[in-house]
């Protein structure tokens, strides 16, 4: 099976051979890892590391793992169990921690568990530090504490509700126009901790919830990643209860979807352009998000004066140039909103609250609103990789191929033609080269990542 280590943590899958899976011996060596990299950083005597979990099969396993190993350094644990990922980077300056660790392999099914790295301000850990953690967890040199040294774990289920507190705080969330709305939503949990957090927030907003797969048991009822053709349940339930849209979230609650009030997807990149869309609107500025999103947040910022650009693939990198550029909202195009004044994370609950204080500012159907935005259409695809594949190689000759063209080589090679884009990359997540491409209709996008995928091809077979 699989074992990554990337910019997005410690990734795999469940049971198989130690060091080409996630398997007990090697969710030790990384929390090691992890746990002697959070001491170097600061000289002092304790040490706080704040640990948290989505609802899959393997996380109480992995999660034990992880926290011995840790109060075995003489680090302390908060255990903040259930969880989401933007709870438990919202619980780690709270605590004043110095770092936490997410047991989560977000949109994977449900073989697939990680360890997501943060620092101590509840960021994920840059790459300088992934590479330091890889380092030490190959060193073999890890002191453990002594007997008296040990740390110690506590429990606390607070977060969620704090992490709603907050939500519920954030200046443009107009709690009162929400409430005067009276919406009606159904809401897909895919079985994870969002069907713990997000009917909470909802009912918190005075939102009718109708809640679908809310069982936080690790059961994933589809395909976990918010997809269309994953999400037919939660499109049929949307018609049947004549609600007024439909959400959905990925396991650990930080990539966020809608549907319309006809059962239609909203479109997971058009997350992210409605809430800037609404937080330009009250706060002008400009906007980041990741080289595989959309044009239309492009379009959008510029029609409110501000300026867009386009950082590497991972949420880490989107945050940097977010700082960088000193922006007021950002994200990825996967769902995924990063608002500053709430925290420099992914955070699903945020996107919710937001996007219905714009459907409550605009009082507009979710169909309406999506005929107000740039019209584009990707397509998303992929190809297994096998391990004679040489995809540094051959994204070298799709680059010479097409140098005449606007190239960006900054993660993988995309590709900017006057009408569309085409993004290739090797997956973070998975052992897999991401084909994304964009245009002005479903068929031209769909035809673009065909023709790519069959150069791929011609060129690995030479």
């Amino acid at each position: 099976m699989t074992l990554i280590k990337s910019i997005s943590g410690i990734r795999g899958t469940i049971g198989g051979q130690v060091g080409d899976n996630l398997t007990p011996i090697d969710a030790v060596k990384f929390a090691s890892a992890y746990g002697v990299w959070v001491k170097a950083q600061r000289n002092k005597t304790n040490y706080k590391v704040v640990v948290g979990r989505d609802a899959r099969i393997s996380g109480k396993m992995i999660q034990n793992l992880v926290m011995n190993t840790l109060i075995g350094l003489g680090i302390d644990v908060v255990d903040v169990g259930l969880s989401t990922t933007p709870t438990v980077e919202v619980a780690v300056p709270m605590e004043h921690a110095d770092g936490g660790i997410i047991l989560t392999a977000s949109h994977n099914p449900k073989q697939w568990n990680a360890l997501k790295l943060l620092n101590s301000k509840g960021e994920f850990v840059d790459a300088k530090a992934g590479a330091e953690i890889l380092e030490i967890a190959e060193s073999n040199t890890i002191d453990f504490a002594d007997v008296d040294s040990l740390g110690e774990i506590t429990k606390n289920k607070a977060y969620i509700d704090l992490h709603i507190i907050e939500v519920l705080d954030l200046d443009l969330v107009n709690v009162k126009a929400i409430e005067d709305a009276n919406f009606t939503v159904v809401f897909d949990g895919v079985n994870s901790t969002g069907g713990i957090a997000i009917p909470l927030l909802l009912e918190r907003l005075g939102v009718n919830v109708i809640k679908l797969y809310c069982e936080p048991n690790g059961h994933f009822p589809h395909n976990p990643e918010p997809l269309k053709e994953h999400l037919t349940d939660l499109s049929e339930a949307v018609k049947k209860h004549n609600a007024d849209f439909g959400i959905v979230v990925d396991p650990d609650v930080d990539r966020l979807a809608f549907m319309d009030e006809n059962g239609e997807m909203f479109g997971e990149e058009y997350t992210l352009v409605a809430c800037a869309d609404y937080v330009l609107s009250k706060t002008p500025g400009n906007t980041v998000s990741n080289m595989s999103s959309t044009r239309a947040l492009r379009d959008v910022t510029e029609k409110h004066g501000g300026t867009y650009e386009a950082s590497a693939v991972g949420e880490v990198n989107v945050v940097n140039l977010m700082k960088k550029n000193n922006v007021v909202i950002g994200g990825e195009g996967n769902g995924g909103i990063i608002y500053p004044p709430a925290h420099y994370g992914r955070d699903a609950l945020v996107g919710v609250a937001l996007f219905l204080s714009l459907l409550a500012d605009k009082k507009m159907s979710v169909s309406e609103l999506k005929k107000t935005y740039p019209s584009y259409f990707m397509s998303k695809k992929k190809i297994e990789l096998t391990p004679e594949l040489d995809v540094d190689a051959i994204l070298k000759e799709i680059e010479a191929r097409y140098q005449n063209e606007q190239l960006t080589t900054i993660d993988g090679v995309k590709i900017d033609f006057p009408e569309n884009w085409v993004h290739l990359r090797k997956s973070n997540t998975e052992p897999i080269i991401r084909i994304y491409t964009e245009a002005t209709s479903q068929d031209v996008a769909d035809n673009l990542a065909d023709k790519f995928i069959e150069e791929l091809g011609e060129i690995a077979k030479k």
